[in-house]
């Protein structure tokens, strides 16, 4: 009876494809963290408050008992899905922490070639060696790859499976189509995953390699040791791709000088590398510029929108008019990528170019927080009038989180 009762209150999850698992489990991640400091805060409410209803009231056992009488026998709905996942053993996703997995050792030998006339990559997977077991004292391993940001299963590739063995031999090669200039912005991760007949495949290990950083010299084989997954929520992704723009300013003159009566920011967006979507996978993007302490309409400029692309070039300049060499201390040039999807938008990341003071025209302000490399960026422009400055710059995602 109590086996028919665990049935009935679980979900068919059959059907999710494992992108919108991992999705799935990373909204349950931050809502038991949620959870975790709710219940620290109904603690500290529990020590200081000394009027029982005040303290009803402000810790939410009000709602609480409302709604265990309107569903006496009701699963929580987050409870639900999340006994639902361990019954579909999506534990395997992950490499530690609440969902588990086996020990991950061992190690993995590949070669990376690019051929630039053909714009292909070649991933020649080799083999592992001492792999973990994964069921009954055996492993069926396979390795996966993926070029990230890109986790559709267009990028999706896979080595055969090599059945009881804990250093299987492969000798595969997968092949990519990449324009060369694509190649800074993207990640290769190679992964070993146990195959599993009758249920989720087992997480053994895996290897990231930024190609950004790559060297391209070396052609022959080389060994890797295998890393547990990093258990990641959306707040822990720092950047979402790098952006490429030039900046360049030109100073105010005198009329018929050759040179505008007000001095003129000029931003060429050139292009997004290496572009991290929300969801993962290709993305519909564009980029939108204000010039603060002007958060106005007409201080906003957008490009157009780039559909379906990791690396999408842009290739749109803004021009903003009406500026004196001195206000350029006060200002702060915020470009931001956005991700289109439908009629909705969402804000990816961006950049902020300014002194980084802290203060516009004597008052504290939060988007005056420029990083070095972006200061750097603005005090070139300032330094070298009238020419183009080049920058390369992450798209953080931190300045999502501040107001305006």
């Amino acid at each position: 009876a109590a086996m028919e009762r665990d049935r009935e209150d679980s979900l068919d999850l059959g059907h999710l494809t494992e992108h919108e698992q991992e999705a799935i489990l990373q909204v349950l991640l931050r809502d038991s963290e949620l959870r975790r400091r709710d219940e620290g805060r109904v603690r500290s409410l529990q020590e200081t408050e000394v009027n029982p209803v005040r303290l009803r009231t402000l810790s939410g056992s009000w709602f609480s008992e409302e709604r265990s009488k309107r569903h006496r026998s009701a699963k929580p709905g987050a409870d639900l899905v999340h006994s639902s996942i361990r019954r579909r053993n999506m534990m395997s996703l992950f490499s530690s922490g609440e969902f588990g997995s086996v020990e991950v050792r061992g190690r993995l030998q590949f070669s990376l070639v690019y051929h630039t006339q053909r714009e292909e990559l070649l991933v020649s997977v080799c083999r592992c060696e001492d792999l973990a077991t994964a069921r009954k004292n055996r492993s069926d391993p396979y390795v996966k790859a993926y070029l990230l940001p890109d986790k559709s299963s267009h990028s999706k590739k896979k080595t055969k499976v090599k059945k009881n063995t804990q250093s299987p031999v492969y000798d595969q090669t997968l092949k990519y189509k990449v324009p060369v200039g694509e190649l800074r912005g993207r990640t290769l991760n190679l992964s070993v995953w146990h195959a599993e007949a009758l249920g989720r495949n087992i997480f053994l290990g895996e290897v990231e390699v930024l190609l950004a950083s790559w060297d391209w010299a070396c052609s022959q084989p080389q060994w890797h040791p295998l890393q547990p997954r990093v258990q990641l929520s959306p707040d822990d992704i720092s950047s979402r791709g790098i952006i490429v723009f030039s900046v360049k300013f030109i100073p105010q003159g005198s009329e018929g000088g050759g040179l505008p009566l007000t001095g003129e920011l000029h931003i060429w967006l050139r292009e997004a590398q290496g572009l991290l979507s929300i969801k993962g996978g290709a993305v519909d993007s564009f980029v939108k510029s204000y010039i603060l302490p002007d958060a106005g309409r007409q201080s906003g400029q957008k490009t157009r929108t780039v559909k379906h692309s990791i690396s999408p070039a842009y290739n749109h300049t803004m021009v903003y008019d009406g500026f004196h060499t001195s206000d350029l201390r006060e200002a702060c040039a915020e470009l931001t990528v956005w991700q289109r999807d439908g009629l909705k938008t969402r804000p990816l990341g961006g950049v902020r170019l300014s002194p980084g003071t802290g203060q516009s025209y004597g008052e504290d302000v939060v988007w005056m927080d420029s990083t070095k490399e972006e200061r750097a960026v603005w005090d070139a422009m300032m330094e070298n009038p009238h020419k183009w400055i080049d920058a390369s710059l992450p798209i953080r995602t931190n300045i999502l989180l501040q107001n305006n």
